[in-house]
C-alpha cells in the first residue's frame, strides 16, 4: 500500500471510498461528505480519531483543515471539495431525496482545489503526516480535457482534467491576478476515478484524490493539533 494513499497509516483511501459509495452515492453538501467520510473511516478503522475544522497555526495566521485523522502510528490531513451541477433523484440506503445545486464557476472550483493541495503542502510538516486533497463532482467539464482550438482561459494553468500534471508555479490569467498565483513543491498527476452512476443528466459522479507527502524538511517536533 502506498503510504501517501493511506489514511492515518491504517487503511487505504480506496477502501474508505468503496464503503462510502455503497451507502452514499451522492451527498447533500460538502459538509455532508466530510461527516460521512469520517463516519465510514471510524467504522473501518476504530482506532483512528477524526476531527473536523482543525486549526493549523502557521506563522502569522491560522488556517482551518477540513478533516484531521489521527491513528496510533500516523496522521492524515484531508481537504474536500464537492462541486455539483444540477441533479435531482432518490437514492441511497435508506433512500433519500436529493436536489443538488448548480455551481457554475468551474474556473474557481479548479483554483480552490489547487489551493487545497498547496495548503496540504504547508500543513504536512511532520514526518508522520500525509495529506489528501479530494474532489467529488458530477460536472464532466472538470475531468475532461479542453478541446483543440479552445480559446485560452484565465484558469488555464489550473486545469485539473484526467492525466494533467500539476507542478511548479501556476498563474491565474498569465499572472494578471497575483493573489491567485499558486506554487506547488511537488508534482501531482491527476487520475479521476468513477464514484457513482445515478442516471440522467448530471448523474455520473467521479472523484480525484491527490496524495501529498510530508515536506522534505518535516520535523517530528511540530506541535500537535489534537
Amino acid at each position: 500500500m502506498d503510504d501517501n494513499q493511506t489514511v492515518a497509516g491504517q487503511i487505504s483511501l480506496g477502501d474508505v471510498i468503496a464503503r462510502l459509495r455503497r451507502h452514499r452515492p451522492v451527498f447533500h453538501s460538502e459538509a455532508d461528505l466530510q461527516h460521512s467520510f469520517a463516519r465510514v473511516l471510524w467504522e473501518l478503522a476504530p482506532d483512528v480519531l477524526s476531527r473536523l475544522e482543525v486549526p493549523q497555526r502557521l506563522v502569522g495566521k491560522t488556517e482551518y483543515l477540513d478533516l484531521l485523522c489521527v491513528g496510533p502510528s500516523g496522521r492524515t490531513a484531508i481537504e474536500f471539495k464537492y462541486f455539483t451541477r444540477r441533479w435531482t433523484g432518490t437514492v441511497g440506503t435508506p433512500a433519500e431525496d436529493y436536489a443538488l445545486k448548480e455551481h457554475a464557476a468551474t474556473d474557481l472550483a479548479r483554483l480552490h482545489f489547487v489551493r487545497d493541495i498547496a495548503r496540504l503542502e504547508r500543513f504536512c510538516r511532520r514526518s508522520d503526516q500525509n495529506g489528501l486533497a479530494i474532489m467529488l463532482t458530477n460536472d464532466a467539464s472538470l475531468w475532461t480535457a479542453p478541446g483543440a482550438g479552445r480559446r485560452q482561459t484565465r484558469d488555464r494553468d489550473f486545469r485539473i482534467h484526467q492525466g494533467r500534471e500539476l507542478t511548479g508555479t501556476l498563474r491565474w490569467a498569465e499572472g494578471a491576478y497575483e493573489r491567485n498565483t499558486c506554487t506547488l513543491r511537488g508534482a501531482y498527476l491527476l487520475d479521476w476515478e468513477p464514484y457513482s452512476e445515478l442516471g440522467g443528466a448530471g448523474g455520473e459522479f467521479r472523484y480525484v484524490a491527490v496524495p501529498v507527502g510530508p515536506a522534505p524538511d518535516a520535523a517530528d517536533d511540530m506541535p500537535a493539533h489534537v
